[in-house]
Protein backbone atom coordinates (compact mmCIF):
# COMPACT_ATOMS: atom_id res chain seq x y z
CA UNK A 1 0.00 0.00 0.00
CA UNK A 2 1.21 3.31 -0.64
CA UNK A 3 0.01 6.33 1.55
CA UNK A 4 0.43 9.72 -0.04
CA UNK A 5 0.82 12.87 2.27
CA UNK A 6 0.49 15.68 -0.42
CA UNK A 7 -3.36 16.05 -1.60
CA UNK A 8 -2.10 17.16 -5.21
CA UNK A 9 -1.47 13.25 -5.42
CA UNK A 10 -3.56 11.41 -3.46
CA UNK A 11 -3.95 9.63 0.04
CA UNK A 12 -3.31 6.10 0.45
CA UNK A 13 -1.82 2.70 -1.26
CA UNK A 14 -1.79 -1.63 -1.49
CA UNK A 15 1.45 -3.08 -2.68
CA UNK A 16 0.71 -5.36 -5.98
CA UNK A 17 4.37 -6.25 -6.33
CA UNK A 18 6.60 -9.75 -4.96
CA UNK A 19 7.34 -9.31 -1.81
CA UNK A 20 4.46 -7.28 -1.00
CA UNK A 21 5.40 -3.70 0.48
CA UNK A 22 3.08 -0.82 1.83
CA UNK A 23 4.53 2.90 0.88
CA UNK A 24 3.84 6.21 2.71
CA UNK A 25 4.75 9.13 0.95
CA UNK A 26 5.62 12.50 3.05
CA UNK A 27 5.19 15.64 1.48
CA UNK A 28 8.47 18.02 2.96
CA UNK A 29 7.31 21.19 1.47
CA UNK A 30 8.96 22.87 -2.13
CA UNK A 31 8.38 19.37 -3.77
CA UNK A 32 10.42 17.45 -1.88
CA UNK A 33 9.16 14.00 -0.43
CA UNK A 34 10.33 11.03 1.49
CA UNK A 35 8.89 7.72 0.89
CA UNK A 36 8.73 4.82 3.68
CA UNK A 37 8.28 1.20 3.03
CA UNK A 38 7.13 -1.31 5.01
CA UNK A 39 7.45 -5.03 4.21
CA UNK A 40 4.55 -6.73 4.29
CA UNK A 41 1.81 -3.83 4.10
CA UNK A 42 1.23 -0.82 5.78
CA UNK A 43 1.27 -0.19 9.77
CA UNK A 44 -1.59 -2.11 11.33
CA UNK A 45 -2.37 -3.84 8.13
CA UNK A 46 0.29 -6.45 7.05
CA UNK A 47 3.36 -4.57 8.19
CA UNK A 48 5.96 -7.41 9.38
CA UNK A 49 7.73 -4.97 11.59
CA UNK A 50 11.18 -5.16 9.82
CA UNK A 51 12.84 -1.95 9.35
CA UNK A 52 11.40 0.62 7.26
CA UNK A 53 13.16 1.47 4.29
CA UNK A 54 13.10 5.47 3.47
CA UNK A 55 13.74 6.83 0.03
CA UNK A 56 14.12 10.42 -0.84
CA UNK A 57 11.88 11.67 -3.74
CA UNK A 58 11.21 14.95 -5.37
CA UNK A 59 8.50 16.22 -7.78
CA UNK A 60 9.08 16.62 -11.51
CA UNK A 61 6.24 17.95 -13.39
CA UNK A 62 2.98 15.57 -12.38
CA UNK A 63 5.33 12.47 -11.57
CA UNK A 64 7.35 12.33 -7.87
CA UNK A 65 10.47 10.32 -8.66
CA UNK A 66 12.39 8.47 -5.46
CA UNK A 67 15.65 6.97 -5.81
CA UNK A 68 17.77 5.46 -3.44
CA UNK A 69 20.15 2.35 -3.50
CA UNK A 70 17.41 0.42 -2.35
CA UNK A 71 14.41 1.14 -4.29
CA UNK A 72 13.80 3.24 -7.81
CA UNK A 73 10.16 3.97 -8.75
CA UNK A 74 7.59 7.15 -9.71
CA UNK A 75 4.25 8.18 -8.35
CA UNK A 76 2.06 9.40 -11.21
CA UNK A 77 -1.67 9.67 -9.99
CA UNK A 78 -3.08 7.28 -8.18
CA UNK A 79 -0.21 4.44 -8.92
CA UNK A 80 2.84 3.76 -7.72
CA UNK A 81 5.65 2.02 -9.77
CA UNK A 82 9.25 0.66 -9.74
CA UNK A 83 11.29 -2.04 -8.25
CA UNK A 84 13.35 -2.86 -5.54
CA UNK A 85 18.05 -2.86 -6.04
CA UNK A 86 17.56 -6.71 -5.18
CA UNK A 87 14.75 -7.17 -7.43
CA UNK A 88 11.10 -7.12 -6.97
CA UNK A 89 8.47 -4.84 -8.51
CA UNK A 90 6.52 -2.49 -6.89
CA UNK A 91 3.06 -1.74 -8.28
CA UNK A 92 1.14 -0.03 -6.09
CA UNK A 93 -2.67 1.64 -6.53
CA UNK A 94 -4.17 4.29 -3.93
CA UNK A 95 -6.50 3.46 -1.40
CA UNK A 96 -7.45 5.36 1.23
CA UNK A 97 -7.80 4.32 4.89
CA UNK A 98 -11.01 4.88 7.37
CA UNK A 99 -10.53 4.53 10.84
CA UNK A 100 -13.44 1.38 11.76
CA UNK A 101 -14.74 3.48 14.79
CA UNK A 102 -14.96 6.37 12.27
CA UNK A 103 -18.75 7.79 13.45
CA UNK A 104 -19.16 5.69 16.54
CA UNK A 105 -21.94 6.38 18.41
CA UNK A 106 -22.17 7.20 21.83
CA UNK A 107 -23.53 4.39 24.05
CA UNK A 108 -25.92 4.84 26.63
CA UNK A 109 -25.27 6.52 29.49
CA UNK A 110 -22.60 9.20 27.51
CA UNK A 111 -22.10 12.34 27.53
CA UNK A 112 -21.92 13.73 23.75
CA UNK A 113 -19.39 16.47 24.32
CA UNK A 114 -19.41 17.69 20.92
CA UNK A 115 -21.85 16.05 17.94
CA UNK A 116 -21.17 18.63 15.50
CA UNK A 117 -24.66 19.85 15.61
CA UNK A 118 -24.26 21.83 18.78
CA UNK A 119 -21.95 22.81 21.51
CA UNK A 120 -23.44 23.11 24.62
CA UNK A 121 -21.62 20.72 26.44
CA UNK A 122 -18.47 22.60 25.52
CA UNK A 123 -16.60 25.88 26.33
CA UNK A 124 -14.92 26.51 22.81
CA UNK A 125 -15.81 27.63 18.95
CA UNK A 126 -17.10 25.89 15.83
CA UNK A 127 -15.87 26.71 12.70
CA UNK A 128 -18.08 27.27 9.46
CA UNK A 129 -17.67 23.46 8.49
CA UNK A 130 -19.21 23.07 11.91
CA UNK A 131 -15.83 21.33 13.24
CA UNK A 132 -14.70 22.22 16.84
CA UNK A 133 -11.83 24.23 16.89
CA UNK A 134 -8.98 23.12 19.16
CA UNK A 135 -9.14 25.41 22.12
CA UNK A 136 -12.05 23.51 23.82
CA UNK A 137 -12.79 22.59 27.57
CA UNK A 138 -15.91 19.97 28.35
CA UNK A 139 -17.86 21.52 30.78
CA UNK A 140 -18.25 18.26 32.46
CA UNK A 141 -15.83 16.89 34.73
CA UNK A 142 -14.87 12.90 34.89
CA UNK A 143 -12.77 10.70 36.65
CA UNK A 144 -12.48 7.01 35.22
CA UNK A 145 -14.17 6.85 32.01
CA UNK A 146 -13.96 5.65 27.97
CA UNK A 147 -13.35 8.20 25.34
CA UNK A 148 -13.95 8.74 21.57
CA UNK A 149 -12.38 11.38 19.84
CA UNK A 150 -12.33 12.44 16.22
CA UNK A 151 -9.91 14.63 14.64
CA UNK A 152 -7.84 15.78 11.45
CA UNK A 153 -4.87 17.77 11.03
CA UNK A 154 -3.65 20.17 8.51
CA UNK A 155 -1.58 20.05 5.44
CA UNK A 156 1.14 22.06 6.81
CA UNK A 157 4.23 20.38 4.51
CA UNK A 158 6.78 22.49 5.43
CA UNK A 159 6.52 22.44 9.48
CA UNK A 160 9.07 19.94 11.50
CA UNK A 161 8.64 18.53 14.32
CA UNK A 162 5.91 19.82 16.61
CA UNK A 163 5.46 22.56 14.43
CA UNK A 164 2.95 20.64 11.87
CA UNK A 165 -0.16 20.42 13.20
CA UNK A 166 0.07 20.19 16.72
CA UNK A 167 -2.64 19.57 19.33
CA UNK A 168 -3.65 17.04 22.00
CA UNK A 169 -6.35 15.52 23.73
CA UNK A 170 -5.77 15.96 27.70
CA UNK A 171 -7.83 13.27 29.99
CA UNK A 172 -8.78 15.82 32.97
CA UNK A 173 -6.69 18.70 31.69
CA UNK A 174 -3.61 16.36 32.93
CA UNK A 175 -2.46 13.71 30.96
CA UNK A 176 -1.96 14.17 27.22
CA UNK A 177 -2.48 12.09 24.35
CA UNK A 178 -0.70 14.23 21.56
CA UNK A 179 -1.74 15.06 18.62
CA UNK A 180 0.35 15.82 15.47
CA UNK A 181 0.59 15.20 11.68
CA UNK A 182 3.31 12.69 12.72
CA UNK A 183 2.30 10.78 8.93
CA UNK A 184 5.09 8.33 8.13
CA UNK A 185 7.73 8.94 10.69
CA UNK A 186 8.94 6.55 12.95
CA UNK A 187 6.98 7.16 16.23
CA UNK A 188 8.28 9.09 19.54
CA UNK A 189 6.50 9.53 22.67
CA UNK A 190 6.06 13.22 21.28
CA UNK A 191 4.41 12.28 18.14
CA UNK A 192 0.93 11.75 17.45
CA UNK A 193 -0.69 9.02 19.09
CA UNK A 194 2.56 9.28 22.40
CA UNK A 195 1.35 9.87 26.00
CA UNK A 196 3.81 13.46 25.94
CA UNK A 197 7.01 12.74 26.96
CA UNK A 198 6.14 9.32 28.57
CA UNK A 199 5.17 6.37 26.61
CA UNK A 200 6.13 5.81 22.65
CA UNK A 201 3.01 4.44 20.35
CA UNK A 202 3.44 0.73 19.88
CA UNK A 203 3.14 1.46 15.86
CA UNK A 204 2.81 5.03 14.45
CA UNK A 205 -0.76 5.18 13.13
CA UNK A 206 -1.35 8.20 11.55
CA UNK A 207 -2.99 8.43 8.33
CA UNK A 208 -2.20 11.89 6.13
CA UNK A 209 -3.43 15.20 7.03
CA UNK A 210 -6.52 16.17 6.05
CA UNK A 211 -7.76 12.30 6.76
CA UNK A 212 -10.11 11.95 9.88
CA UNK A 213 -9.13 10.04 12.68
CA UNK A 214 -9.71 8.40 15.73
CA UNK A 215 -9.00 7.97 19.73
CA UNK A 216 -10.52 5.22 21.73
CA UNK A 217 -9.57 5.71 25.10
CA UNK A 218 -9.71 3.51 27.92
CA UNK A 219 -8.48 5.82 31.23
CA UNK A 220 -9.08 5.30 34.44
CA UNK A 221 -7.28 8.49 37.27
CA UNK A 222 -5.44 8.72 39.87
CA UNK A 223 -6.07 6.89 43.10
CA UNK A 224 -5.92 8.62 46.56
CA UNK A 225 -6.25 8.35 50.14
CA UNK A 226 -8.74 10.17 52.47
CA UNK A 227 -5.27 12.72 53.50
CA UNK A 228 -4.91 13.46 49.77
CA UNK A 229 -2.16 11.42 48.83
CA UNK A 230 -1.76 9.60 45.69
CA UNK A 231 -1.69 5.49 46.10
CA UNK A 232 -1.88 4.82 42.47
CA UNK A 233 -0.96 6.49 39.11
CA UNK A 234 -3.63 6.87 36.16
CA UNK A 235 -3.37 4.40 33.73
CA UNK A 236 -4.59 4.41 30.00
CA UNK A 237 -5.59 2.11 27.04
CA UNK A 238 -5.66 3.72 23.47
CA UNK A 239 -6.28 2.70 19.98
CA UNK A 240 -5.53 4.83 17.06
CA UNK A 241 -7.47 4.50 13.79
CA UNK A 242 -8.51 1.50 15.49
CA UNK A 243 -5.07 -0.61 16.45
CA UNK A 244 -4.04 -0.46 20.02
CA UNK A 245 -0.96 1.32 20.64
CA UNK A 246 -0.65 1.72 24.78
CA UNK A 247 -1.70 -1.14 26.87
CA UNK A 248 -3.01 0.07 30.38
CA UNK A 249 0.50 2.41 30.46
CA UNK A 250 0.96 3.94 34.10
CA UNK A 251 1.49 7.96 33.56
CA UNK A 252 3.29 8.59 36.46
CA UNK A 253 1.94 12.28 37.26
CA UNK A 254 0.76 15.41 34.70
CA UNK A 255 2.23 15.28 31.09
CA UNK A 256 3.82 18.83 30.03
CA UNK A 257 1.34 21.37 30.32
CA UNK A 258 -1.33 19.44 32.33
CA UNK A 259 -2.91 20.81 35.42
CA UNK A 260 -1.72 19.46 38.86
CA UNK A 261 -3.22 16.13 40.17
CA UNK A 262 -6.10 15.69 42.13
CA UNK A 263 -8.60 13.31 43.75
CA UNK A 264 -11.16 15.34 41.87
CA UNK A 265 -12.27 14.67 38.60
CA UNK A 266 -11.05 16.98 36.06
CA UNK A 267 -12.56 18.21 32.24
CA UNK A 268 -11.32 17.16 28.39
CA UNK A 269 -9.08 19.81 26.86
CA UNK A 270 -8.58 19.97 23.25
CA UNK A 271 -5.04 22.01 23.10
CA UNK A 272 -4.63 24.62 21.36
CA UNK A 273 -1.28 25.13 19.93
CA UNK A 274 -2.20 27.59 17.21
CA UNK A 275 -2.39 24.81 14.72
CA UNK A 276 -5.74 24.67 12.54
CA UNK A 277 -6.44 21.21 14.05
CA UNK A 278 -10.05 20.81 14.32
CA UNK A 279 -12.47 17.55 16.09
CA UNK A 280 -15.40 16.12 15.67
CA UNK A 281 -17.94 13.21 17.30
CA UNK A 282 -15.93 13.75 20.65
CA UNK A 283 -17.90 11.38 23.53
CA UNK A 284 -17.50 10.69 27.24
CA UNK A 285 -18.74 7.33 28.87
CA UNK A 286 -18.16 7.24 32.80
CA UNK A 287 -17.22 3.81 34.07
Amino acid sequence: VIALGDPAFGAQVIALGDPAFGAQVIALGDGAFEAALFRGGLPGDGWDTTPVVRVAGARDGRVARFRSEAASFEVTGDRLEGSLAGGGALRMERVERRSPTLGAPPPPGATLVFDGSEASRVEGHVDADGHLKAGATSLDAFGDAELHVEFRTPFTPGGRGQFRGNSGVYLQDRYEVQVLDSFGLPGADDDCGGIYQVATPQMNMSYPPLRWQTYDITFRAARFDDGGEKTAPARITVRHNGVPIHDDVEIPGPTGGGSAEAATPGPLYLQDHWDPVVYRNVWVLER
